[in-house]
């Protein structure tokens, strides 16, 4: 293909700055050129002889780089919307990309106009140097990681080499239009992969001005995408993801991933990751390889935690507390005092048989090391993660990527707002800029905003206990008088059932208050006008993760930490609003509890999540694709395939990655009471990496290629989790499990030489007598018994302080206190000292970038130097001048880059 000269001019910075390049073209010789081209399209080329897939234009040699559509309505603005197309149009062809337009009349549901867009060469080379896209100069010569002993023992889980490294290593340099012999150009067409073609068109896309309303000029796609001067814009998926591209198509790319990465048959396959970040962009890619980071790891907790609990299974039968609590001759004859007032009855111990020992599963001697081993786990899974990430920047190209080439550009939205200008004190240029007092009142409302929404989690966290103690006396009371639930009340206790229908409910308020705060928060957000991309991502996130943290887990420490430590004594006993006596722990202990809120909620979120990534859009799908097909005996060409999916969306990335950290966040912060978290976290990632592969590849349009070195303020999200995790685990162990009172009877109170837990369960009950009851509080009827015991350290009633917390009470309490302490200062020790022995880059990589760097300078100075040997001439003494200076010049930068 002839290349197309245009006449530029270029004004602005190069250097990682926002550079306006304004194309002048006649316009009207293009738009004749143009149109003689068409015509000539026509007479040469019939549509219908077209594939279906093609990526082209009519002519088969321009490749549609991206994909507006619209629908031409009738409403009252439709005339104000074609005037913005027709400018907008223009625009784009004054910048000079190439324009191909779709009639309604050949589309299938005869009512959608598609505009196609091509980049050539020469847009290509200038926005690639704007964007400081790196491309290769030479084949790397450093080899890739050989295969070790381990790699064999994997071999099934590893993707063929061609699938894993789809192409060879090089070495790369930032591109420059003026260097242009420096780079491996084979050909034109094929040098600018379709990631970086899309990526530069959407660049044009958000800056190109459609016109001047209400005095202020207006420009960017997704404005017109919000008024809906246009319906959609995205580029095209490589071709059909069932079968591979018919030439002249390019090799589909869309096809290989779904073959070895979207199909859950190869869930135990590693991920081709070389190939996402190639076709979806590295901020998508680095995503993945997080994901697989993060499963991988867990592996190795969820190994430790089934142990933990298989040891809780083994020894379920020989624990001496639940023997006790089970023996008709202990637990059988105490008499436990009512749960609720009025309505409840006195009950025995061992009806809590089953309850005590389900409780044992996750209440044993494993539950303190697997909390210690947690903490360490956190830190080794951020300490490599960083490693792995330094690694990934330099496999990728990033190492020298800085944010502000793209996270740190002006969004559109806040350009056209601005109506002030201010000198930029480094750029020396003036730039849009808003003032602080126009911004402080939507600070102020998108604070009250946040806060109003996390007292509306609180206050249903406490309507959610306010029903638990309302229908536990009716769930008792009707367990009483009912015969024929004798034989379910062994198993399903008042307070299980209470315990299990409070969490359903929870789940279910925790769902319905998520949905509409993510509408909300979403507008909030983009009401305050953020300045950067990076701003706007980093307001959304605190934002939503403020709330999804209190939503998800503000039930979960209630249980942990509040439930049945406030609750006071018979005849004592604190009341909420006067009115709900407060909630009773089982004998047992919270645990059970916290273990069945978790569980409930942990395991409920990612089944709905997963039903809802897949079913979503691939109902939305169907149904679009039903709505469309009035025209069958139309071509459904590539263009109207793809406008058929769904939409990922600017967050849709932004969601996985709350998902995924409200998720560690269930692993870590409270994994102490359930250590089978991780196993149900593992499960759920290995179903989540296919599903989110399947949609990516099937059911939603390709996104736009988009660059990231990290993942960002979430990095920063997970280092505060795994903080807090040490002391939640730490006051889970001490305050919630029953290990320390335990712990200080078997050392402290027991007697019994032989067995040292014999007689616990009646050392940590309370004696009450009950002629000390309130009127309107004790059950009706006479007793043949005059005492009643509770869970708690008190003085029996015969004793001069009667009801007071006795010696072993303080005892338990500073034995706690000390557990605390003594833990987080050990977890945090070891964590300090790993982060200290494992460092941030590992060495070979540190010394790849060296060689890579080294090489880079060496292959332009050679470059440089043969330019100015046919400048010059060979002769000239002024060239030995020049060689000198070079060689200075590298000498210079190879002692730098050896320095550093």
């Amino acid at each position: 293909m002839p290349a197309r000269m245009l006449m530029c001019k270029v004004t602005g910075k190069i250097a990682n700055k926002d550079i306006d390049y304004s194309f002048q073209m006649s316009e009207q010789s293009l738009s004749s050129r143009e149109t003689s081209f068409l015509i000539n399209e026509e007479t040469m080329f019939q549509k219908n002889q077209q594939s279906k897939d093609s990526i082209f234009f009519r002519d088969g040699i321009r490749q549609i780089d991206f994909v507006l559509s619209y629908v031409d309505d009738i409403k009252k603005d439709s005339e104000l919307k074609a005037e913005r197309r027709k400018e907008f149009e223009n625009n784009l062809r004054k910048t000079g990309l190439e324009l191909e337009i779709e009639d309604k009349r050949d589309s299938e549901d005869g009512r959608t106009y598609f505009v196609k867009i091509h980049a050539p060469w020469e847009v290509l080379v200038t926005y690639a140097e704007v964007l400081g896209i790196k491309m290769p100069i030479k084949e790397s010569d450093i080899p890739r990681p050989k295969h070790t002993p381990i790699s064999y023992v994997l071999g099934p889980v590893r993707l063929p080499q061609n699938v894993k490294y789809p192409h060879p290593e090089y070495f790369t340099a930032q591109f420059s239009r003026h260097r242009q012999e420096l780079f491996l150009i084979e050909d034109q067409a094929t040098f600018f992969p379709s990631s970086s073609r899309n990526r530069i068109v959407y660049y044009i896309l958000s800056r190109c001005p459609f016109g001047i309303e209400d005095g202020k000029k207006r420009f960017g796609i997704e404005r017109l995408l919000t008024s809906n001067t246009y319906s959609s814009a995205y580029p095209l998926h490589d071709g059909q993801y069932w079968k591979p591209s018919e030439p002249p198509n390019p090799t589909n790319e869309r096809y290989i991933l779904h073959k070895n990465w979207a199909r859950f048959s190869y869930f135990y396959k590693e991920q081709p990751l070389d190939l996402i970040k190639n076709y979806y962009g590295e901020k998508i890619g680095i995503y993945f390889v997080f994901l697989g980071y993060y499963t991988e790891m867990l592996f190795f907790a969820a190994v430790v935690g089934l142990a933990c609990f298989i040891y809780g299974l083994l020894s379920m039968d020989h624990n001496t507390s639940s023997t006790e609590i089970c023996d008709p001759e202990i637990g059988g004859q105490m008499i436990m005092c009512p749960l609720c007032d009025q309505v409840c009855d006195y009950w025995r111990l061992n009806s809590t048989c089953l309850a005590s020992k389900f409780s044992h599963l996750f209440d044993n001697e494993s539950t303190v090391f697997f909390a210690i081993f947690m903490g360490i786990w956190v830190t080794l899974f951020l300490e490599f993660w960083k490693q792995r990430q330094a690694r990934l920047e330099y496999e990728w190209d990033l190492v020298d990527f800085e944010e502000e080439q793209q996270q740190l550009q002006l969004r559109p939205e806040f350009e056209a707002m601005c109506k002030h200008r201010k000198l930029n004190a480094v750029t020396k240029e003036m730039e849009p800029y808003m003032p602080l007092y126009t911004r402080i009142p939507w600070y102020f409302f998108s604070g009250a905003t946040v806060t109003l929404w996390m007292s509306l989690v609180i206050a249903s966290m406490v309507a959610v206990i306010v029903y638990r103690l309302s229908v536990f006396a009716t769930f008792a009371s009707f367990m009483e008088s009912d015969a024929s639930l004798k034989q379910v009340k062994s198993v399903l206790t008042p307070q299980i059932a209470t315990s299990l229908t409070g969490s359903c409910l929870n789940f279910i308020v925790i769902l319905i208050l998520n949905f509409f705060y993510e509408r909300i928060s979403a507008w909030i957000t983009k009401m305050e006008i953020p300045r950067t991309y990076q701003e706007y991502e980093s307001s959304l996130t605190l934002k939503m993760f403020l709330f999804q943290f209190v939503n998800f887990y503000s039930a979960c420490f209630y249980v942990a930490f509040f439930k049945g430590k406030f609750v006071g004594y018979p005849g004592g006993y604190t009341y909420l609003f006067n009115e709900w006596r407060g909630e009773e722990c089982d004998p047992g202990g919270c645990l059970i509890e916290l273990t069945t809120q978790l569980t409930i909620i942990m395991t409920g979120k990612q089944i709905f999540g997963n039903i809802k990534e897949a079913i979503y859009p691939l109902a939305l799908n169907w149904w679009r694709r039903r709505k469309a097909r009035t025209n069958s005996e139309k071509l459904y060409s590539r263009w109207e395939q793809d406008h058929d999916l769904e939409s990922f969306g600017p967050l849709g990335l932004f969601y996985e990655y709350l998902e995924t950290v409200i998720q560690f966040g269930f692993v870590t912060l409270f994994v102490a009471s359930f250590p089978l978290a991780p196993l149900l976290a593992l499960i759920n990632n290995i179903v989540e990496i296919r599903v989110d592969a399947w949609k990516l590849t099937t059911q939603y349009r390709r996104t736009v290629a988009s660059k990231a070195h990290s993942i960002g303020v979430w990095q920063d999200i997970l280092y505060g989790m795994a903080v807090l995790s040490v002391a939640t685990n730490a006051f889970i162990v001490a305050f919630t499990s029953d290990i320390i009172p335990r712990l200080v009877y078997y050392y402290a109170y027991s007697t019994n030489t032989t067995q040292p837990m014999r007689g616990y369960v009646n050392n940590s009950l309370s004696v009450f007598l009950i002629a000390d009851f309130p009127n309107h509080t004790a059950p009706s009827g006479k007793r043949d018994f005059i005492t009643c015991r509770y869970r708690d350290y008190r003085h029996p009633p015969d004793d001069e302080n009667k009801y007071f917390h006795n010696m072993q009470f303080w005892h338990v309490l500073a034995a706690k206190m000390t557990f605390i302490i003594v833990m987080e200062h050990v977890v945090f020790l070891v964590k300090f000292l790993l982060a200290w022995m494992i460092p941030d880059v590992p060495k070979h990589v540190v010394e790849r970038i060296k060689r890579e760097k080294l090489m880079t300078i060496k292959i332009l100075h050679d470059f440089e130097l043969n330019k100015l040997k046919e400048n010059l001439g060979i002769n000239s003494d002024e060239l030995a001048k020049h060689v000198m200076i070079e060689e200075n010049k590298a000498q210079l930068a190879k002692s730098t880059v050896y320095s550093s």
